[in-house]
């Protein structure tokens, strides 16, 4: 079968690889309609994790099973399905709490697994014409038959999940202001999500005019940090207090104000800056524990310098860490098919598999408009 293959920084290939078997009477195949390219895999493609070559990318899969292992259940062939980005048993001590983004079984050693991710597990990923699903009963979402709402349903699988995510991180409550740091996909469904709970005013901070004009498509008020110190800008439209509510969206990868400059710990401590005393923090971007190209010995080693002090000072509360998206994805599926939510505005492209080397160098240069990109084998 055809799969996005990693050969090193900059670089993925579209390859023949051998087609995943069922391994255990708990897998299904499923044939993939849609995979799409996600910000975190651009971390591997730029060569910023310990990601060695001949990964198989893709974590964000949907698509029709074509075979069940014999202890299947709940599901048939023909089912369609989408699957969240962890990789998760459904019966350790965190499944049963919910925090399946760090299941215990499925990655020894470490809490969390993932499709085509270092460090996540051996989980092959979904960037691909095939995709073996481990715990299928639990990590299987199933979908109404057909190909409606195809481009809304596959962003269940991270970046709608994950954005609203963030708002429960940060606690975004209705009649409440919030600023969300980066106008990415995630960032943008973090905002899309603050006003789906009713958030009175939402900024999103980017710079690429792209992302900027999308936030404000959707209700948000962009702010253009080349155009100034965001704080600042922010706290001009809040009568000089700042937001209730703040989420990064950026992670390590962040870059300064006014420069080209990487300075991984900006966006956190602007987040310090943006929100009230008193209000709280959430912060879905990723952060590692390890960055080969960070711009320090310190970043490298994933320690920042970030403003403790002032957000001490200031009573605020953070919540960190991965999404658990199985907490949520059924009910932002319900609210798709009811058409109360379409997260399919931040889709700019739609590409067949063999173009994904072209996908991924536009996307990574944020160039002639590419802000979220869906394969299709």
């Amino acid at each position: 079968m055809k799969a996005v293959v990693y050969k090193g920084p900059f670089s993925v290939a579209v390859e023949e690889v051998e087609k995943p078997r069922i391994q255990h009477p708990n897998d299904v195949i499923v044939r993939v309609t849609s995979t799409a390219i996600c910000g975190s895999d651009l971390h591997m493609y730029e060569g910023r994790t310990a990601a060695e070559p001949g990964i198989v990318f893709g974590h964000e899969n949907m698509g029709i099973i074509e075979e069940l292992g014999q202890g299947i259940t709940s599901l048939k062939e023909g089912d369609r399905v989408v699957m969240p980005f962890n990789v998760a048993c459904g019966f350790c001590m965190n499944c049963v709490e919910g925090f399946t983004g760090y299941c215990l079984t499925v990655n020894p050693g470490f809490a969390g697994g993932a499709y085509g991710y270092v460090a996540m597990g051996p989980w092959k990923g979904g960037q691909a014409e095939y995709l073996r699903v481990p715990y299928a009963d639990f990590n299987c979402l199933k979908l109404p038959p057909g190909n409606e709402h195809e481009s809304d349903f596959i962003l269940l699988a991270d970046i709608f999940p994950t954005g609203y995510h963030g708002c429960e991180l940060a606690q975004v409550r209705p009649g409440e202001s919030v600023a969300v740091y980066g106008g990415g996909p995630v960032g943008l469904m973090a905002a899309y999500s603050a006003l789906m709970r009713g958030a009175k005013k939402v900024f999103v901070v980017d710079r690429v005019p792209e992302r900027l004009q999308k936030a404000e498509e959707i209700g948000a008020v962009p702010v253009n940090f080349s155009e100034g110190n965001p704080i600042e800008q922010i706290k001009d439209q809040t009568e000089g207090i700042g937001t209730d509510k703040g989420i990064d969206a950026v992670g390590y990868q962040a870059t300064g104000h006014g420069t080209d400059r990487e300075e991984p710990a900006t966006v956190l401590n602007s987040l310090v800056g943006t929100v009230r005393a008193t209000g709280a923090l959430g912060v879905p971007g990723l952060y590692v524990p390890s960055d080969p190209g960070g711009p320090d010995e310190q970043a490298k080693q994933g320690m920042l310098l970030v403003s403790i002090g002032k957000l001490f000072e200031k009573g605020l509360r953070m919540g960190t860490g991965q999404c658990n998206v199985k907490r949520y994805n059924r009910y932002l599926r319900d609210m798709i098919i009811e058409g109360r939510a379409k997260p399919s505005f931040v889709v700019s492209h739609e590409l067949p598999l063999d173009q994904a080397p072209s996908g991924y160098d536009k996307f990574d240069k944020r160039i002639e408009g590419y802000t979220k990109v869906i394969l299709h084998p």
